[in-house]
Formats: structure tokens, sequence, C-alpha cells
């Protein structure tokens, strides 16, 4: 059994830190590395040592780049789901290695808990709005994309707030969402092959009968 009296902080705190980093790298990776390192930079919130790196200028300038060249590709049609395939490899290890480092020098047992943790909670999000995205690009009018990704925008802003402020009710969300999404998943890619199935039929003659 791990041992949580030597943490530093409190362990709901921690665990909302792990779990909601690596819920929010699912699908804005970017926006997480620099709101949360910008706020720690500010003095705005206390980070564990493990994130701290986080704060380091260059990083902070390399994530404002990156979210700031995500924040218009994400609302360019087709051109966001290139994006979301690209970084399967990318949010999901990020997911985990930000869980992991929020316990870090806590001992290897929680790093590698949190690690797996992150993971997974990175790829049920990340697949949620890839998929997601993938449906919404089969309509040939752009608003609903537009709409969709300033939506997760604020969802993502949100979620980060709620994440230091209010710990225990992030939780308790997080919960509900992974129910959900686990439900959702299903949907969605039965719902993207009955699409491409649609796209690869080939089309007959006008006045051919079948």
């Amino acid at each position: 059994m791990m041992d949580v009296s030597h943490l530093p902080l409190d362990l709901a705190g921690l665990l909302a830190l792990a779990a909601g980093l690596g819920w929010a790298s699912g699908f804005r990776l970017y926006t997480s590395l620099f709101v949360v390192g910008l706020a720690g930079r500010m003095g705005w919130i206390a980070l564990p040592e493990g994130l701290q790196l986080l704060q380091n200028t260059w990083l902070l300038g390399v994530a404002g780049v990156m979210l700031f060249l995500e924040f218009f590709v994400d609302k360019i049609p087709l051109l966001d789901s290139v994006w979301d395939t690209v970084h399967t490899f990318v949010r999901i290890p990020a997911g985990a290695a930000l869980a992991a480092m929020v316990f870090g020098g806590q001992g290897v047992e929680w790093q590698t808990a949190m690690a797996l943790l992150g993971g997974s909670l990175a790829a049920g999000t990340h697949f949620t709005k890839a998929g997601t995205r993938a449906i919404i690009n089969a309509s040939p009018e752009p608003f609903s994309n537009v709409a969709t990704s300033f939506g997760e925008d604020v969802v993502a802003l949100t979620w980060l707030w709620l994440m230091f402020a209010h710990p225990w009710l992030m939780l308790t969300v997080l919960l509900l969402l992974m129910a959900l999404i686990v439900w959702l998943l299903p949907i969605l890619w039965r719902s993207i092959a009955g699409v491409i199935r649609g796209l690869s039929l080939p089309r007959l003659p006008v006045g051919t009968s079948s």
C-alpha cells in the first residue's frame, strides 16, 4: 500500500491535478501546459516540485506558440482532424508524463500509477474529441466545427480553474465524464464507420437499376 503521509500537498489536490492534467491533455495539451506553467510562474498557484519545470521561460514560450497555432488549426475543418491524428502520438504520452510529474519524488509506485491514469484519461478524451470532429467534418458547413472548437476552449479553461479551486468537485465531474465517454466512444466509432462505408460505396450511373 502506498504511503501518503509524506506528500507535501493535500492528496485530493494532487490527485485532482494529476487526473485533471491527464484529462485536459487529451484535447487541449498546449493550453494546459501554458496556463498551468504561467499560473505557477506568476505565483497564482503553488505547483508541486515535479511540475515546476512548466514555469521555465523557454517551455512557456514553446507552449504559447503551439497554443496559438492549435487555436486556429483546430477551427479549420479537415485540418483539425489531421492535427488530431498526428497528436495521437503526443497527447496520450504527454498526459501520462504530466500526471506522473505531479507525484515526482513521491516514489515510483505513485508515479507509475499516475502515469497509467493520466495516459488512460488522455486517450479517452483524445479519441472522443477526434471521433466527434470526424463526424462534424462530414457536414459541408464550417460553423459547427468553429463553434465546437470555441466550446472546447471554454471547457479547457474552466476545467483548469476547477482543478485548482475545487479538486473534489473536479474529481466527481471527472467520474461522470469518464462514464459518459465509455458510453459514447462505441457510438462515435460506429458512426464514423458508417460514414466511411457510405463514402466507399460505388455510385451507380444515373438510370441504372441495381
